[in-house]
């Protein structure tokens, strides 16, 4: 009984969330952007044989997955398989 509930409830708020995913990417990346910053700092490149810069990897990365999210989340039928959201529904970060 929980779990129909829940799907039902994520049913219904699933374009409300991808909404807020697209209307808070800065924030989003922002805050990423902090945090791939500290973890360039703390990874001592003598160790990983080459210079990496993580923050534009990570953004690329995070941006992908913000992406990822939108697409599953609207889709109509998440249970269906690997597709993409209806046309003219894309929210696209």
């Amino acid at each position: 009984m929980r779990r129909r509930v829940r799907e039902t409830a994520f049913r219904l708020s699933r374009r409300d969330l991808a909404a807020f995913l697209v209307d808070h990417e800065e924030q989003l990346l922002a805050i990423f952007r902090d945090e791939m910053e500290k973890l360039d700092e703390e990874i001592h490149e003598e160790n990983l044989f080459i210079d990496l810069h993580l923050v534009p990897l990570g953004d690329m990365i995070l941006k992908a997955v913000l992406r990822a999210m939108n697409r599953f989340l609207l889709m109509e039928d998440p249970e269906a398989g690997v597709q993409g959201a209806p046309e003219g529904e894309h929210a696209s970060p």
